[in-house]
């Protein structure tokens, strides 16, 4: 089976590791054909189709505390399910603008199901757009004098802290390295 392991907080605030150490530490658990793709955290990686996924991510993120001397939060997809996530794509309706960053977001825990969605921040930086029974959230960030905001409050109080986010841009490009792999 075939997993993209994306990473929480990878080579930002600090936590520098290169992709060859990454690779390296995925290989020392064993792990098969273990390749990454750019510097933020995603790794392909094949493991057995009957190994138990949460038990294959604590494994992981166990390891790479150990390792880097940090909590590093694994999010695992197999390609077919990333591709599933990818191809539901809520922003193809959207017109976009420069002022905007789709965004998808993978979440520990389910995204509660009361939501009345689109939801926007108080401030009008975030957009909650469409989240999944499989633990995932469309987000866009909407730029505010042209920056991204700095307090993500808002959406660690719907979705929780402990989340990655990737722009759909590079999620798509994510999917498409794992495939030709």
């Amino acid at each position: 089976m075939t997993y993209i392991a994306l990473l929480r907080g990878i080579n930002v605030g600090g936590h520098r590791v290169t992709m060859e150490r990454l690779r390296a530490l995925f290989t020392e658990l064993g792990l098969r054909h273990v390749r990454s793709y750019i510097q933020s955290g995603n790794i392909f990686f094949e493991a057995p189709e009957t190994e138990d996924r949460a038990a294959l991510t604590r494994r992981i993120e166990e390891h790479l505390r150990q390792a880097l001397g940090y909590e590093v939060p694994a999010f695992l997809r197999t390609v077919p399910e990333f591709e599933q996530l990818l191809a539901l794509n809520p922003f193809a309706p959207l017109t976009l603008t420069d002022n905007m960053r789709l965004c998808v977001m993978l979440l520990t825990d389910a995204a509660p199901t009361d939501l009345a969605l689109p939801l926007r921040s108080p401030k009008q930086d975030y957009e909650l757009l469409h989240v999944t029974p499989s633990r995932e959230a469309f987000v866009i960030w909407h730029l505010l004098d042209g920056r991204v905001s700095s307090s993500t409050a808002f959406l660690d109080k719907l979705l929780g802290k402990r989340t990655t986010t990737r722009f759909y841009p590079t999620a798509l490009k994510i999917l498409a390295a794992a495939k030709a792999a």
